[in-house]
């Protein structure tokens, strides 16, 4: 007799079959991919102006940067213990800076004479910055530490409480601020401060006698580069000789150390520095030796050595804010790494930039970099323009182009040119002067192509 199980896939099989709808993204997913492969044409396109030695992924080794710009490229050229919290700051409430604006009250006004030294935004109108405020001897604490905020990208400016402590002394004070989202931010260098409520209070995190030369935060947890130092005053990130990367968690998480291949690095010297930088699903951060170390962020596993940079491109010395001041890392990926190199030359300075499309493992030169000025922060759009800030301005080299342009400003550069720039989405990046003293933050809303001032003022 017939197999009744033939019958059932036989009709199974004859059955109407409705295509299933792609997965919540796709369309999205296929845009960068395109992205991608517009950043991917640059890098071939800027590979003739350079050749370097690469290294495999698996086996880490030296990645020797060895440039042979080609003649049309030249004619171009012409960014507790440690593990634990404690109460210690006290509440920010008596800072130089009065009460958090809110629907009910009315906004503070901002500190007089404000000398931002650091700015953290948080989507494109929110942002933060810190600094030195007031007269000293006459400030609401013995301290001039002060913060303001904006929430319409600059337009205006409020005061907000900050950490009661002074300015960078060897050990103690903060100049740096990073917000991971409207609740919860640090301000550190070289001290560790928390807040989970926005700011109206913060808190002392004890390092047990480490200083936090660099802090980044990204999806739930903020990671932070804790080192041994014994600089003074403002030099507060001079003369380290041990980096550990640490993580926590926002909300008051403990401090921990992320693995042991990120814990005590050094280079033997005792006047290097160290850089992170994180994506939404990887982090990266280069030691003092050059080696190029990365990691999950979200708290699930150690990071681990992906390879190391040669002597040509050295780390450095550290800036004021404790970035290094030779090579300048940044991400527009997991995957598409750029690293902006400075060395010293007979002539004065030489500036190289790096592009990477597999997380490190390998580099290739974009373009040459523009001769002027020396590099003191790099980044990158998602768009993958790249853009270089300068004792001289800032540089912009557009998507899929392989000449550097200078950025237009709106107003007269400001002393010392710029110490920090950074780009927050496609079209819209900040920048701040070197100089505190020219008391504003800079803005773009072109992808870099043009830069005005925002004075940080009530």
């Amino acid at each position: 007799m017939p197999d009744r199980r033939d019958d059932d896939l036989d009709s199974w099989l004859n059955q109407r079959i409705d295509p299933l709808a792609p997965p919540p993204g796709t369309f999205d997913l296929i845009k960068r991919r395109a992205r991608r492969r517009k950043y991917r044409k640059l890098a071939i396109t800027a590979a003739s102006a350079a050749v370097i030695v690469a290294a495999a992924v698996t086996v880490p080794q030296v990645v020797n940067l060895q440039v042979s710009p080609s003649p049309g490229a030249q004619a171009a050229a012409g960014q507790s213990s440690a593990g634990s919290t404690s109460t210690g700051g006290g509440s920010a409430a008596a800072s130089s800076a009065a009460a958090v604006p809110s629907a009910s009250a009315p906004a503070a006004p901002v500190p007089a004479n404000f000398r931002p030294t650091s700015v953290t935004f948080v989507g494109t109108n929110t942002g933060w910055v810190i600094g030195q405020a007031g007269t000293p001897g006459q400030c609401a604490t013995q301290y001039c530490t002060s913060m303001a905020r904006t929430d319409d990208a600059g337009k205006t400016w409020a005061g907000v409480p900050a950490p009661v402590t002074g300015a960078p002394d060897g050990a103690t004070g903060v100049s740096q601020i990073r917000f991971l989202n409207l609740t919860d931010g640090w301000a550190f260098g070289p001290e560790l401060f928390e807040t989970g409520d926005a700011g109206q209070t913060w808190t002392q995190v004890d390092t047990n006698g480490l200083r936090v030369t660099d802090l980044e935060t990204v999806g739930n947890r903020a990671f932070a580069v804790f080192a041994s130092c014994t600089g003074s005053g403002a030099d507060f990130a001079a003369d380290c000789t041990s980096f550990t990367l640490y993580s926590a968690t926002a909300g008051g998480g403990a401090w921990t150390p992320v693995g042991a291949a990120t814990s005590g690095l050094t280079d033997g010297a005792a006047s290097e520095a160290a850089s992170l930088t994180l994506t939404s699903t990887r982090g990266f951060l280069l030691a003092p030796d050059g080696k190029l170390y990365a990691g999950p962020v979200d708290g699930s596993g150690a990071w681990q050595l992906v390879n190391a940079i040669s002597s040509s491109c050295p780390v450095g010395t550290p800036q004021p804010d404790g970035q290094p001041s030779g090579a300048l890392l940044g991400a527009v990926s997991a995957k598409e790494l750029i690293l902006g190199c400075t060395t010293s030359t007979a002539g004065g300075h030489k500036k190289l930039v790096f592009s990477s499309l597999n997380g490190g493992g390998s580099w290739i030169a974009m373009a040459v970099a523009p001769t002027a000025g020396t590099a003191t922060s790099i980044a990158a759009s998602p768009s993958v323009s790249v853009v270089l800030a300068t004792d001289q301005g800032i540089d912009l080299l557009p998507a899929g182009d392989i000449s550097w342009q200078p950025a237009s400003l709106a107003a007269a550069l400001p002393a010392g040119g710029f110490s920090y720039v950074g780009m927050t989405t496609d079209q819209q990046g900040v920048a701040l002067p070197a100089s505190p003293a020219a008391g504003t933050v800079w803005f773009t809303f072109d992808g870099g192509k043009s830069w005005r001032p925002s004075p940080v003022r009530g």
